[in-house]
C-alpha cells in the first residue's frame, strides 16, 4: 500500500512530424529535470478543464501548435502510485493525429528535439516512460488501454493492465 501523497492529474501529448519522428522536450525544471519526455502538463481542475481541453491547451502553450480535440486520440490512462516518492499521478496519454510542421523554439520548460522511435530508446528518459509509457505507445497508440503503475522508490516499476479496448480475442 502506498503512503498518503498528493494526487495530480495531467496529460502527455505524443506529437510527430511528417517523417514520423517524435517531439520530445528536454526538461529544464522538475519533475524530470534534465531528461527527455513528451509535452504535457497538469489539468486546471479549478476551472473544470477536461483532459482533452488540457492537451489542446498544453500543445498550444508549449509548442505553439493550434489543434482541436478532434486532432487527438486518447490511447492510454495510467495511474502512477508514488512517482519519485513525491506524489500520485493520473495521466492521460494522447496521440496527435496532425503532424507538427516544424521544431518549436525553446521555452522556459526546456528545449525540443525530434527523434526516431529507435533514437528515443537511447535517450535519458524517465524510468516509467521507458518501462511503461513508450511500450504502451508502441502497442496501443491506435487503441485504448488503462494501466496502473507502482512506482515506489527503490523498487522496480510494476505495471498492471486494467483494461484494453477493443478487447483482444483469447
Amino acid at each position: 500500500m502506498s503512503s498518503a501523497l498528493p494526487y495530480k492529474i495531467a496529460v502527455l501529448v505524443f506529437l510527430e512530424n511528417a517523417a514520423g519522428e517524435h517531439l520530445l522536450l528536454l526538461r529544464a525544471k522538475p519533475p524530470n529535470l534534465g531528461i527527455w519526455s513528451p509535452i504535457g502538463g497538469k489539468l486546471e481542475t479549478a476551472i473544470g478543464e477536461s483532459p482533452f481541453e488540457c492537451a489542446v491547451r498544453e500543445t498550444r502553450e508549449e509548442v505553439g501548435f493550434h489543434i482541436t480535440t478532434d486532432d487527438l486520440h486518447l490511447f492510454a490512462m495510467i495511474a502512477e502510485k508514488a512517482y519519485e516518492g513525491e506524489s500520485h499521478w493520473l495521466m492521460f496519454l494522447f496521440r496527435c493525429r496532425r503532424p507538427l510542421p516544424a521544431l518549436p523554439p525553446d521555452i522556459a520548460e526546456g528545449k525540443f528535439g525530434f527523434f526516431s522511435r529507435e533514437a528515443v530508446r537511447g535517450l535519458p528518459i524517465p524510468e516509467t516512460d521507458r518501462n511503461a509509457l513508450w511500450p504502451v505507445y508502441d502497442q496501443y497508440r491506435d487503441r485504448f488501454v488503462a494501466l496502473r503503475a507502482d512506482c515506489m522508490p527503490g523498487q522496480p516499476v510494476r505495471v498492471t493492465v486494467e483494461e484494453i479496448t477493443p478487447r483482444q480475442a483469447p
